[in-house]
This record gives C-alpha cells, structure tokens and sequence, in this order.
C-alpha cells in the first residue's frame, strides 16, 4: 500500500482559455477502487493523461507505482492476440492469463485469432485483463463500457470487484455500484475524495447541496435584514449626535455617549452583515444545475408509427438472430436489448431508411418523421453553426439546448473536433431534440454522456413521453423511461 499525491496541480490548455486544474490537492490510496465523476469536457481524461506524464503542469504529483492506461493502444491489430497481450503484460505466465479470462467469461481461443477479428467487447475484455497482471502497476480505466453490452458490463464489473488499485471513469451508475470503494468527484470548484460507491456518494452529493440552497437562501435573507437594521441604527445615531447641539441646555456628554453606543451597534450589525456575505460566497461554488429541457414531439394520424414482420438482419449472408415481428405505436418507448452482433443498430438503421441486407418487412408510416442518433461521433466536424445549417435545424435553439446541457460558451466556439467525446454525443442530442419528429430513433445515446446529463434526458423523456425506440445498455437510463423491450438473440427473441 501506498499513497498517490497530488499537491497545487495546476493546468490549462494551451489554447485554452480556462484553467482544468487550478491549484488541487488531495491524495489516493493505490489499494482503492476509485470511480471517477465528473461532467463532460471537465478534465478527467486530461487528468488521466497528467498522471501518466502526458503533459506538462504546475505543481507536484507523487506517486511510486507506475500507471497503466486503458484503452491500451494496439499498434498493429493483425497479429495474434497472444502476441498483443505479451506486448501488454510481459512477466504474465499463459496460465495467469487462461485464469483472469475466464474470470471475464471469454473463451481461451481468443488468444489464436487476429486481434483485429475479436469484437469490440472481447478487445476490451482481454487488455483488462493483461493490464491487470502487470504487478505493482496503477491502472487508469478510461470509459470501458462503450462498448459492452448489458451482460459484459455486469461480468467487467464484477471482475474489477475483484481487483484492487485503479481509477475508473464511467457514467454508468449501476456499473459503477458494483465495483468501487472510494470516490474521486471532479467538481465545479475542487477534486473530492470520498469512501463508498456512487449510489452514497451521490446521495450525499445532493444533501450536501440541498443543505447549501437552504443555507444561502437564510443568509440572503439575513443580509438584507441586517442592511437595513445597520442603517436605522446609524441614522439614529447620526439624530442623536445632532441633538447635542440648538436644543437650548443639554447634557452633551451623555447624548455623545448614546450616539457613540449607537454607532458602535451600527458597526457590529455591519461586521455580521459582512460575515454573513462572506459564508454565503463560500456557498454553492459545486452547484451543479441541470436545467430543465424542452421536446414538442409531434402527434402522428394513426396509432402505429412502425411495424416489421420476419425481420433479420444479415451480415456476410449470415442471419444474426432469429426474425423479429414488432410494432412501435404513439407513445411507446421500446428499448433494443441483446448481446453486441444480434443486430440491435442494424434494426435501427433499416427503420431510418439505410439500405442494409435483410430478410422480412420493415413499414414506416407513410410522412413518418423520425430523429436519428447514431452511435458514431467521428463524422462531426466544422462549426456548431456549420452543423445546425446542414441538419436544418434552428441555431439558436440548438446552442441554447447545449448550453443546457453544460457546454460553456467557449466550447460553443470550438470546431467538433476538438470537443470530448461526452460532447460531441450532446451535439448529436441536441440536435435530435431540436428536431420536431413522430418517432425518436436513438443507437446507445449515453455513451460518454456525464451522469447529471443523462437524468436531464430521462426527466425530459418521462415529461414529454416521446415515441422511441433506442438502444442503450445504461441499465439505470432504461429502466426509467422504456415502457417495454425487444430481446435480440440467437434462439427464439422475447418480448416483454
């Protein structure tokens, strides 16, 4: 055991305008499981990065273990994967290897293909589990689930249950519950550290602002009280100390005295009003506002928006799953769910209009408008100006909608390119919801998405009650707004 210390961490960007880091402190034990938390685009891969000696900084970092990153760059992804993972983990004996991937219930054969041929679940798995047998090694865990379905997030969270010394980054609540002991939350103000999982974390997280709201709104309260009470008791004092003066005889020292008790009372109010404002600027500098968003869906002529009968979607000639028969009607919010391969994206990309190879029927509503998210961010370049002229969509709805999902004014100007991953996928989301459509399609939207920014979007969905059918494997995100699901696999589907 041993302590990483972060002491007056300062950094910023270059080219940018504001500071990521001004002047942290805090220290991480190397035997915790540590969630990281934090909101898009506020510095917790830039941390990552700091900590593994990628940039320069102010201040100190201390540590004496060596860092691991994940994900781990596959320089040629041709090669076997045993021959990667001996890259990966040197000293590791195959047998050590056989063991940690069966802990992740993937089968020893992986080892014997290309690496590039494994899936995109089964990449992740394997360099976890190399990672992990790099002894005496910290490792950073930069937003694994993405591409996990439901069952892998569960087994990939059970597995880091097991391990100890890593800083996870995650969104995925229910993820992140079963696997952490310690905190590390990246606020609007400081970096804090906390024992427990995210559920009490977050738990106190809100206490802690409620407690903060109620505090500040007593002090506003008191402020203005005591201004008022410290210029009565100074006008009093004034009228008083001109009294000792054309009112004929009068005891002047003793009116002296009573101004003099007045002003000294004036003065004490003024010192509380002054401690006062000076507890409530200490106030509510982590508030984190998630304000509310707007959707006006429109009302299609018919009840049924999409049906599709025996439909499969085939890859190579090959039918990925047994033929689905479903319908999707005005109101209703089906969620896609099955194991990555069963076809969930290619279901949705055929309702949207893609030309893909499939067998059965796919109807769309005749005038059926639809909102599409896709999965993929990697097309997104140029100005948000640029994007909202190509998507036809309002400019100044669409900055405003991510102003409210935490963009900063500054990243409003920047190119897509240069945004995080988190905010390039709310770019894609705002401009979904800026777009007024019967039927809301949407391919896992929450990845990279922070996690006050994924309760904005399950409280607009539960307000508004768009049609949907979506794909996301945030367990938390689906159980609150699906009012049904569609199981994709390869014996017979359910639906339920």
């Amino acid at each position: 055991m041993s302590m990483i210390k972060v002491e007056d961490l300062s950094f910023s960007y270059p080219s940018g305008s504001e500071d990521i880091f001004d002047h942290v402190s805090f220290q991480i034990d190397t035997d915790w499981k540590l969630g990281f938390i934090g909101r898009n685009g506020r510095g917790k891969t830039t941390f990552l990065r700091l900590l593994m000696g990628m940039y320069e900084y102010q201040g100190k970092i201390k540590s004496s273990v060596e860092f691991d990153y994940f994900p781990y760059p596959v320089s040629d992804p041709e090669r076997l994967t045993s021959e990667v993972l001996e890259e990966v983990c040197p000293l590791a004996e195959e047998w050590e290897l056989l063991r940690e991937l069966s802990y992740l219930e993937v089968r020893e054969d992986v080892l014997w293909r290309p690496f590039s041929t494994l899936s995109r679940g089964e990449q992740t798995k394997v360099l976890l589990a190399a990672l992990f047998l790099n002894q005496g090694h910290f490792l950073l865990i930069d937003e694994p689930t993405n591409h996990l379905d439901t069952r892998a997030r569960e087994i990939v969270s059970a597995y880091l249950k097991r391990k100890k010394g890593f800083i996870l980054v995650s969104h995925d609540r229910h993820f992140l519950d079963g696997c952490i002991d310690h905190v590390l939350s990246l606020n609007r103000a400081d970096i804090q550290v906390q024992s427990g999982n995210f559920s009490s974390w977050f738990t106190n997280f809100e206490r802690q602002q409620a407690f903060e709201l109620a505090r500040n709104e007593k002090l506003k309260k008191d402020i203005q009280g005591l201004k008022r009470a410290a210029g009565r008791t100074a006008a009093w004092s004034d009228r008083t100390e001109a009294a000792k003066y054309g009112n004929g005889p009068v005891d002047r020292g003793f009116i002296g005295h009573k101004a003099a008790k007045l002003m000294k009372r004036a003065k004490s109010i003024e010192a509380r009003q002054q401690q006062a404002m000076e507890e409530k600027e200490g106030l509510l500098k982590n508030l984190e506002k998630a304000e509310e968003l707007k959707l006006y869906p429109l009302s299609y002529f018919t009840d049924t928006l999409v049906s599709c009968s025996g439909l499969v979607p085939v890859y190579d000639g090959r039918e990925v799953c047994q033929p689905l028969s479903f319908t999707v009607r005005q109101g209703e919010r089906l969620a896609l769910e099955g194991k990555n391969g069963t076809g969930k994206s290619s279901i949705l990309k055929l309702l949207v209009g893609e030309e893909l190879e499939h067998r059965g029927t796919v109807r769309v509503g005749s005038g059926l408008v639809i909102s599409y998210v896709p999965q993929d961010t990697s097309g997104l370049r140029g100005s948000l100006s640029d994007y909202a002229e190509a998507e036809g969509i309002d400019e100044s709805l669409f900055k405003a909608m991510l102003r409210k999902l935490d963009l900063s004014r500054d990243q409003l100007g920047k190119d897509l390119q240069e945004l995080s991953a988190g905010q390039k996928k709310k770019v894609l989301l705002a401009g979904s919801l800026c777009r007024r459509a019967h039927l809301y399609v949407w391919d896992e939207p929450l990845n990279y998405i922070d996690l006050y920014s994924r309760m904005q979007i399950e409280n607009l969905i539960l307000e508004y009650k768009p049609s949907m059918i979506f794909v996301e494997h945030d367990q938390a995100f689906r159980e609150a707004v699906a009012t049904g699901s569609l199981k994709l696999e390869n014996n017979s589907p359910s639906c339920c």
